[in-house]
């Protein structure tokens, strides 16, 4: 091989600075989840901007759905790392991320001062407004991901072993069974046509960032079991988060719930208002991660925590991104790969449907009158279209009438 088909096929085009201002505009703007986000950064760079072409897009687009973590924030990723170097991949992550992260931060410490607010009506209604939103996640999740019988098996069975085992290692035994599944049982069209991705990573530095996401995600839990440091067990915790989730932000909700409640780190009330109050910002759901840091009770929290947890959930998102480029052009051709990807990607419906019994149904509704709101609150996110974070105000605002009267 070549020296320069292991080196960059063509250098970055911009500068770090103009692909800040671009994403931190995204940041302020783009409500709606992954899939909107996915549709506003084609609108800006594809479009408007013309900083890849509609092939290269689609293809950065399959690269980030095959790897686990925040599909829109590795895309944006991407899109940086082609524009402007290394530079450009953390100021696109850094003006994306930035909006939401500090509004959630300010929101947590707005928990924090109002001291106990277990029973508070807006709170309560914003548990109320997760299980509409994660309602329709699963409904979305199950007609892309799981749409015949075969996928839909394996989303069930995948719930069932989360909630007979429910911890983290249940989550992530039931994504190595849809995996295996997917490659004995599922069956996968042969690839199509894509363009090749220029190449702005060696397959040096790829092998480099693979290593060091491997070595991280093994040696992160001994080395958290073995020391007395908090710091380094909330670092382990949402690195694993940020490594093994498919499917986008919502599914990263049982796996981060699964490390952070039965320690005692945060109470399950404070957990599901955060994630509620995280549909009302713009911007990766993966940011909710700076709420947790703020509100946990061991120290390190507040500021300092959320910069831990947000590194850390964020963190696997570069090392894959930038270690899976350079081999992407021949890996999306085995389909092998491909039909493991498949099962994986039925196994992460059957994760979140999961999480909609428990924590989110079991927590969210607790009368006829919370069935009634949630009911409502979905009626809005399916069928009206009503902007998430729009539902969400309304169904805190539901929940503080329903504890008036």
């Amino acid at each position: 091989m070549t020296a320069s088909t292991i080196e960059t096929a063509r250098a970055p085009a911009g500068n770090w600075r103009e692909v800040l201002l671009a994403f931190l505009r995204l940041g302020l703007t783009s409500f709606g989840g992954p899939v909107a986000h996915i549709g506003y950064f084609r609108n800006e760079f594809v479009t408007r901007r013309r900083w890849v072409d509609d092939r290269t897009y689609a293809d950065l687009v399959a690269l980030c759905q095959f790897l686990p973590g925040p599909a829109s924030s590795q895309v944006g990723l991407a899109i940086g790392l082609l524009r402007a170097g290394y530079l450009g991949a953390l100021a696109a992550w850094t003006g994306f991320t930035l909006p939401s992260a500090v509004a959630l931060v300010l929101f947590g410490y707005g928990v924090n001062a109002l001291g106990d607010v277990a029973g508070a009506g807006w709170l309560h209604g914003l548990k109320v407004a997760a299980v509409a939103v994660v309602a329709q996640a699963v409904l979305g999740m199950m007609r892309s991901l799981a749409p015949d019988r075969e996928r839909a098996t394996v989303a069930v069975v995948a719930a069932t072993i989360v909630l007979a085992f429910p911890t983290a290692w249940g989550q992530v035994g039931a994504i190595v069974l849809g995996g295996i599944c997917g490659i004995i049982v599922l069956r996968v069209a042969p690839p199509g046509e894509h363009a090749s991705l220029p190449l702005t990573v060696s397959r040096v530095t790829g092998c480099v960032m693979l290593a060091i996401f491997f070595a991280l995600l093994i040696s992160l839990p001994l080395l958290a079991a073995g020391t007395a440091s908090q710091s380094l067990k909330l670092f382990d915790a949402f690195y694993r988060a940020g490594s093994l989730v498919f499917g986008g932000g919502h599914v990263v909700l049982p796996l981060l719930q699964a490390s952070v409640v039965p320690p005692g780190w945060i109470s399950n009330d404070a957990f599901l208002a955060g994630y509620g109050a995280a549909q009302a910002v713009p911007g990766p759901l993966f940011t909710f991660a700076a709420y947790l840091g703020t509100v946990m009770g061991p120290q390190p929290n507040g500021w300092l925590g959320a910069v831990i947890c947000l590194v850390a959930i964020f963190l696997p998102s570069f090392l894959l991104v930038i270690g899976a480029l350079p081999f992407w052009n021949d890996l999306r051709q085995r389909k092998t790969a491909q039909a493991a990807l498949v099962g994986v990607n039925a196994a992460v419906v059957g994760l979140l449907l999961a999480a909609l019994y428990h924590p989110v149904w079991t927590s969210g509704i607790e009368s006829a009158h919370d069935f009634g709101l949630a009911c409502a609150a979905f009626l809005l996110l399916f069928m009206w279209q009503v902007p998430p974070w729009l539902v969400v105000i309304l169904c805190a605002l539901g929940g503080a009438a329903l504890a008036a009267v």
